[in-house]
């Protein structure tokens, strides 16, 4: 998946979103995304890459648990044929829910 696909979806989101963190000076208050790239699932053959598939993280925060936030993200990915599965954790050092989407695709 290309960082202008990622870019395109997140937008449409309607918050703000950044590759991997906030610079301090940029910080902002929750909600917010963080998304990065941790690696791929390329699929392969003979030594040789067939079809390319980058493993994407969406890193959902939000200060409170926002279900109405968290059903408009899912039905963004879904919109965009995205298959994801979805892991939550309470951060208590920053007092914020961490909401991960785990989706691939090219």
């Amino acid at each position: 998946m290309t960082q202008e696909k990622i870019e395109r979806i997140l937008q449409e989101i309607g918050i703000e979103y950044r590759y991997h963190h906030f610079e301090t000076e940029e910080a902002v208050n929750p909600p917010f995304i963080c998304w990065l790239i941790p690696g791929s699932n390329n699929f392969s053959a003979d030594g040789k890459v067939y079809f390319k598939s980058n493993k994407v993280n969406i890193e959902l925060y939000t200060d409170q648990k926002d279900f109405d936030l968290e059903e408009q993200v899912e039905e963004i990915l879904d919109k965009y044929g995205l298959f994801w599965q979805k892991d939550e954790q309470y951060i208590k050092s920053e007092n914020m829910y961490e909401v991960l989407y785990e989706v691939e695709g090219k």
